[in-house]
């Protein structure tokens, strides 16, 4: 992906969302879009394409966590809206990484770094992290790590 191509996909979204008249959609398009500009605006910067994918990975796990908060509450209508943006920020991430593949990157980086422990967990996610973006939850990603440190 060449720079800035990921935040001219999700203007043309929000474009084609306005045309087709879908509110929902655009509305969490722009919400997007809004934390986009925030950030540029505070911190007198424009985006790249990594940095917003590590964004959206934020905005992700926000709503898995808020979604999981309402299906424990019995708010089936807030966790369908959570699962609802979820669905619409994943269409601008690359495709999702398989269980297989996510295993052979971390064996990979075990293998590159030398890690032996729990203690070169640290080593172990600055080598994965770039790799996972948006491809991966950092959360389980982490688990496994950890089971595979320990086993």
């Amino acid at each position: 992906m060449s720079e800035q191509e990921l935040k001219a996909r999700i203007k043309q979204a929000m474009k084609d969302a306005m045309r087709a008249k879908e509110k929902e959609r655009l509305g969490v398009i722009r919400l997007i879009l809004a934390e986009v500009k925030r950030i540029e605006v505070d911190e007198r910067i424009e985006l790249d394409d990594s940095r917003l994918l590590a964004l959206m990975d934020k905005m992700l796990k926000q709503r898995r966590d808020s979604a999981k908060q309402f299906d424990e509450a019995q708010r089936q209508d807030l966790a369908e809206q959570e699962n609802f943006e979820i669905g619409i920020i994943q269409e601008f991430l690359p495709a999702a990484l398989t269980s297989d593949e996510i295993t052979a990157l971390i064996n990979n980086a075990i293998e590159q770094s030398g890690a032996q422990s729990i203690k070169d967990m640290g080593k172990l996610m600055g080598i994965l992290k770039p790799q996972l973006q948006g491809r991966a939850d950092i959360g389980v990603v982490s688990k496994q790590i950890k089971d595979t440190l320990n086993s």
